[in-house]
């Protein structure tokens, strides 16, 4: 697993790109599901019984475009228990999902989302109450 923390019981299915396998972190019964992109420089974190579906971009880095040399910067991305990312979703650096919550399809994310809400949109906003 070249150094990723998966659990025994996490679902990644083989079309999964992961860029840095040491930098990822999966908990229990959770899924990244067909073509999801894994653009982890920075850290990713996921949660138990979470889903990422379908071809969602996680991307946790970034450059500093105020830097005439255009440093990379590594923002870590965390996302909680009992999450749904739906299908294509764009999330961020440095966001972090809290639990519980939905992030609806195609859905662009660039802050942090609060637990038990259901966001959508480009850039996401919140939609309800889970």
């Amino acid at each position: 697993m070249f150094g990723a923390k998966i659990h025994t019981t996490a679902n990644v299915y083989a079309s999964v790109r992961i860029w840095a396998p040491w930098n990822l972190e999966i908990g229990e019964y959770s899924t990244l599901g067909p073509e999801v992109d894994c653009y982890n420089q920075g850290k990713i974190t996921i949660g138990k019984n979470t889903i990422v579906s379908q071809k969602t971009y996680l991307c946790a880095s970034s450059h500093d475009h105020k830097k005439p040399d255009f440093p990379l910067i590594l923002c870590p991305i965390q996302i909680g228990d009992g999450v749904w990312v739906a299908a294509d979703s764009f999330i961020g650096p440095g966001v972090r999902i809290g639990n519980n919550a939905v992030v609806g399809a195609r859905a662009a994310v660039f802050r942090d989302l609060d637990p038990d809400k259901v966001y959508g949109g480009n850039p996401a906003k919140f939609i309800k109450n889970r």
